[in-house]
């Protein structure tokens, strides 16, 4: 049966700001195992949303999907969605980002450095930080996931060029494809429990393709001996991870850390995988599926954050209490990309 668009429950609405309940619950988790997060929070399933002056704050993790989302809404209101059309107005508000006084989250130094080099004229390409494969890849790449109207071939090549803008790892880009697949499964209704199934099939059936209309001869950057050796790598790390989600998804313990299952998140296919753990263990349970995903060893505001834009795109903007959703910071900006591609 094909999905279809179900509007009134808001999966945009729902996934964007799930994502950033998320971020702003794992902020404070991040970098601590998890005998102190515990030691400073509580039992994991009754932690509650950090405040600071009534806000939630964020991570570079929101600030990043809004730029992208600007980026993206700019380039669609010219016209058919294309790779020199999103390339431009994606990379001027990464760098915006970059010099924004609010970019004092902690970003991570890959965002940086490629942020820093596509301030000025030089191809992004050549800024692409082709041997990262960090999670801040795909821990931005839900709208691609949520716009209407795209084509797979949009889809999959908007995913990997705006990850290629800064992370140029192959697996980085099969990872953000993956991600924003799974948002835009969820937010069409697919059953989670089909979930990962779908996603290892779209990997298999995507493993040799190369985007090139999308991409340039980015693949050159690295050692690879053609674009397809290039790409297949990438893909076969992300089938890696997704047989060992497969696995556990149905037998893993709530109670013990889901980085012990799919690792911990730092990059990006184990970004993908534990925060898609995370909501697979609690799926008709938002909160308790970000609070364990917030809850981890690892990169706790990313997979938390991953976690919160599938538990969103699945059950819609009613998944998020009033009084957490009130509160998150960058709030208005996600309402408003939420009702453009919700409606």
């Amino acid at each position: 049966m094909t999905p279809t668009r179900t509007a009134v429950k808001q999966a945009a609405t729902g996934s964007l700001v799930g994502l950033a309940l998320g971020d702003a619950l794992g902020f404070p988790t991040e970098f601590k195992d998890v005998p102190s997060i515990l030691a400073a929070f509580g039992p994991w399933r009754e932690m509650e949303l950090p405040l600071a002056r009534g806000t939630a704050y964020v991570t570079d993790d929101t600030q990043m999907t809004l730029a992208l989302a600007r980026g993206v809404r700019t380039a669609m209101d010219r016209g058919v969605l294309a790779p020199l059309r999103l390339a431009r107005p994606v990379r001027d508000e990464f760098v915006d980002w970059y010099h924004s006084p609010e970019n004092n989250r902690a970003p991570g130094n890959t965002c940086l450095r490629a942020c820093m080099l596509l301030d000025g004229d030089r191809l992004w390409q050549d800024a692409s930080q082709i041997g990262s494969k960090g999670c801040g890849a795909n821990m931005r790449v839900a709208p691609i996931g949520l716009v209407p109207g795209l084509s797979e071939e949009q889809r999959a090549g908007a995913a990997q060029l705006q990850s290629a803008l800064t992370h140029g790892h192959p697996t980085a880009l099969a990872a953000s494809d993956l991600t924003a697949r799974a948002v835009y499964l969820l937010a069409q209704g697919v059953d989670p429990a089909g979930l990962v199934g779908q996603l290892r099939s779209y990997a298999y059936e995507n493993r040799s393709r190369y985007h090139e209309h999308w991409l340039g001869d980015l693949w050159t950057r690295a050692q690879d001996p053609s674009a397809r050796h290039f790409v297949e790598r990438g893909w076969d790390e992300c089938l890696a991870v997704l047989e060992r989600l497969d696995a556990v998804q149905r037998t893993a313990d709530p109670e013990l850390d889901p980085c012990a299952y799919t690792g911990d998140g730092w990059i990006a296919e184990e970004a993908l995988a534990t925060g898609l753990l995370c909501f697979l263990l609690f799926p008709g349970e938002p909160l308790t599926a970000l609070r364990r995903a917030a809850c981890t060893r690892g990169d706790s505001d990313s997979i938390a954050a991953l976690a919160g834009a599938f538990a969103g795109a699945h059950l819609g903007a009613d998944a998020w209490p009033k009084e957490w959703a009130e509160r998150v910071e960058y709030r208005s900006d996600l309402l408003t990309f939420g009702a453009l591609w919700d409606a």
